[in-house]
């Protein structure tokens, strides 16, 4: 027989499981409305003058980490879906077809269909998934060597893309090359000695929330751009009125400015947002 301790003991892991599996649905079902209230309004979108950067994607980013990677796969597939939904029915540019089935099929016919679902869902779905595995392989880093190890090249390679992106930023505004170059080797600068300075002393997780956020939001810039070069050049040209020679100009640029101040932004939300939002769900079972 059972004694009344396993039996207490038994009904305690029971709650607890109860507990952390309505945890998780409620915490599903808010940045599942996060996503749709976000992709319905301008909150989606951070404006830096010259451009839009999209931050959809840092619900998706922080489900996969606090949920893990079915919960974010979810996530990603209603990223893809508001995405279809709003170039569908409220499309913005004429490139829209890209990302809608429906469009594709009246602009190209059948094979837009298949090829418009890949970019729109596949690479949102991958981003409800790699970052979870990047950040628990970043956690699983057992010696502290390990860790500033890591937490040194992630420095470098985020300062490298603070440089990059606030050169093309200065650029686009109409600064002189030098100028530019000049500004964002001194922000690059900056951001590596803060980094440094924030992150002395502490545990990985720092360079696991970043590194995740950099990792969810380069995911969806490095599939959907080179996928669209490769399924729609002549369509996307068309559409953007430029010879389909200069379609790799206009895709590499996309990736090389938007990519990289979205990488950023999202390496930056996820870290402040991700913690304080595990230390909460954790506390509360």
């Amino acid at each position: 027989m059972r004694t009344k301790a396993g039996r207490n003991q038994s009904g305690q892991g029971g709650s607890l499981r109860i507990r952390r599996k309505t945890a998780d649905l409620v915490l599903l079902a808010f940045f599942t409305a996060i996503i749709v209230f976000m992709s319905i309004t301008p909150l989606g979108y951070i404006p830096l003058g010259v451009i839009n950067a999209t931050i959809i994607h840092v619900p998706v980013i922080l489900g996969a980490i606090l949920l893990g990677p079915a919960q974010g796969a979810f996530l990603g597939f209603i990223f893809g879906l508001t995405s279809f939904l709003k170039n569908t029915y409220m499309p913005s540019t004429l490139s829209a077809f890209v990302f809608s089935p429906v469009l594709a099929y009246s602009v190209i016919g059948p094979s837009g269909i298949w090829k418009s679902a890949f970019i729109c869902f596949v690479p949102r779905i991958l981003v409800g998934v790699l970052p979870y595995y990047v950040f628990r392989g970043v956690m699983a880093l057992d010696t502290s060597g390990k860790k500033r190890m890591g937490l040194t090249i992630l420095d470098i390679l985020v300062s490298l893309l603070v440089a990059f992106g606030v050169r093309a930023f200065c650029v686009r505004s109409g600064l002189p090359g030098a100028a530019a170059a000049v500004i964002g080797t001194a922000a690059a600068a900056a951001v590596f000695a803060l980094f440094l300075i924030s992150v002395k002393g502490r545990k990985g997780d720092v360079l696991a929330y970043t590194l995740s956020g950099i990792t969810g939001a380069l995911t969806n810039t490095l599939i959907v751009m080179p996928s669209i070069y490769i399924l729609y050049r002549d369509s996307y040209a068309a559409a953007l009125n430029v010879s389909p020679d200069a379609v790799l100009t206009v895709i590499l640029g996309v990736i090389s400015f938007n990519g990289v101040i979205e990488a950023i932004i999202a390496g930056v939300l996820v870290l402040g947002i991700g913690k304080p939002l595990r230390r909460a769900k954790n506390r509360n079972l």
